[in-house]
């Protein structure tokens, strides 16, 4: 237990440490109090910035010494909660580390340190011919030591990969101060599969202080398909057509009536306003390739009744294309005071079942729904709109929400594709895995993190957490499905198409 003594001992400390580093004023201790989901906010007890990994090792030497919670800290556009501070412990935030260390072109990677955007990496390697292929959303602002954190995707995830996929090496910090390296920058490492494990551990098992990242050839033809619908099923029903007939696009992203009227008022790209369902689909490869993909994609379109197709070619084309996908979050902020942003993973097959269960809790709920997701590999962005300013309204937004992840699960998908658990999922853990699992969690952030001080009470929940949610696992026995702690009828008439 920390004491008043030891906090005063470590305050100084870090101040001889870090000098006007450290914040501890109230006003701009207040600027970090919650990431990308201000509904859960905490002020840290202090906050500091370091400026070398030496420092961070010591930080973490001081901290582990005086048993003091530890929330690292990107650039706070997680939508989960897991960068909250704690309210007794120390956020340690990574924004001074914001360079690009290395690019090796023999190897087609590159060394950066974890504050430094997603942008920035395909931004500084363009002129080789080179990208980086996760991009998330906020890739404008995001960092890649959050993005490890999450374990992000993007538009080009689909065919590209997640994160993981694409990084090659993690040199880290431990809870003691120990700086280590997991991952290799051959093609393989020995050993059990570290990198793997710590993508998307959301800070609770090491604090990442360089990331080595692979590259790839900018393809040398890209071509956007775009393509609306008049109903939510069909366009559903297109991303399991275009997939099972053997085209593998670099994005296929999806969204519906009102998150394409947002996105349209917003940007004036010329999406169709009088579609109920838009496509967006992006090929790449050779010459040869693109035009056979185009051809082949056109019939599939042409078969599912689209309405209307366009196709960008030239390079502003496509990015006008894009840019009301890319822009859709900010656009529909624009509809409500406020907008809760989910993110759950289904199968593709259960696309246009789920999309009309979530109209259906939008009708229960009174609350608005926008659906804009990365179609092509299930993951689920549904935007509640409310008013924090109208009693109840978060509240039912929230439960709202909830009602979305129990369906990915009950579905067969998971809770979390890329925004992570943090704060905001951590019932929903209770329902999708056993007492076991979790159990075996708690040992593997034990195995890291005996001290647990790094990002406590983020992502795993305790099994008397569980308890008192009154919930636990989804589970199959045999052929038969249980739900404990669930409605087990509330999705029996869940429509299948």
């Amino acid at each position: 237990m920390t004491t008043g003594a030891d906090q005063i001992s470590l305050l100084r400390s870090l101040t001889e440490l870090c000098g006007d580093r450290l914040i501890t004023d109230d006003a701009r201790r207040r600027v970090y109090e919650a990431d990308g989901l201000t509904a859960k906010k905490q002020v840290p007890w202090i906050v500091v910035l370091p400026e070398t990994i030496a420092e961070v090792q010591q930080i973490m030497r001081l901290c582990h010494q005086a048993k003091v919670p530890v929330v690292a800290r990107g650039a706070g556009t997680g939508l989960s909660g897991g960068a909250m501070p704690h309210s007794e412990g120390v956020l340690l935030s990574l924004a001074k580390f914001n360079r690009i260390l290395e690019v090796d072109t023999d190897n087609l990677s590159a060394r950066v340190e974890p504050g430094v955007t997603n942008l920035a990496i395909s931004d500084a390697v363009r002129h080789l011919g080179l990208f980086y292929a996760p991009d998330p959303s906020s890739q404008i602002a995001c960092t890649i030591g959050g993005n490890v954190a999450e374990n992000s995707g993007g538009v080009h995830c689909l065919k590209y990969g997640l994160t993981v996929h694409n990084v090659k090496q993690l040199k880290l910090v431990s809870p003691e101060g120990e700086l280590y390296e997991v991952g290799s920058r051959g093609f393989d490492s020995p050993g059990l599969d570290l990198l793997a494990l710590l993508h998307g551990s959301e800070g609770m098992l090491g604090i990442v202080v360089e990331v080595t990242v692979q590259l790839l050839p900018i393809p040398k033809n890209i071509a956007v398909v775009l393509a609306a619908f008049n109903s939510v099923n069909e366009a559903a029903g297109t991303v399991n057509a275009i997939i099972s007939q053997g085209i593998l696009p670099a994005g296929l992203e999806m969204m519906d009536r009102l998150a394409i009227k947002a996105a349209e008022a917003f940007v004036n790209v010329g999406y169709p306003l009088d579609a109920e369902g838009l496509l967006i689909c992006e090929l790449d490869g050779t010459d040869a390739e693109v035009q056979h993909q185009i051809e082949k994609l056109r019939l599939i379109l042409d078969k599912n009744n689209a309405i209307q197709v366009r196709v960008a070619t030239d390079a502003a084309e496509r990015m006008q294309l894009w840019l009301g996908r890319k822009a859709a979050f900010p656009a529909v902020g624009r509809l409500a005071p406020d907008y809760y942003c989910m993110d759950g993973t289904i199968p593709r097959s259960e696309l246009a079942a789920v999309l009309a269960q979530i109209t259906k809790f939008s009708e229960q709920h009174g609350l608005d729904v926008a659906n804009v997701f990365h179609a092509g590999d299930g993951n689920l962005h549904p935007l509640i709109l409310y008013d924090a300013n109208k009693a109840g309204e978060i509240e039912r937004a929230e439960a709202f929400g909830a009602d979305i992840l129990n369906l990915c699960i009950e579905v067969g998908g998971t809770i979390t594709g890329e925004h992570g658990v943090g704060v905001e999922k951590i019932d929903q853990m209770c329902i999708q895995f056993t007492p076991e699992e979790l159990e075996l969690f708690h040992g593997v952030k034990s195995a890291f993190d005996e001290s647990r001080i790094l990002n406590p009470g983020k992502a795993v929940p305790t099994l008397s957490r569980c308890a008192e949610f009154g919930a636990m696992h989804v589970h199959t026995d045999g052929s038969q499905q249980t739900h404990v702690g669930l409605n087990a009828q509330k999705y029996s008439d869940l429509e299948r198409f």
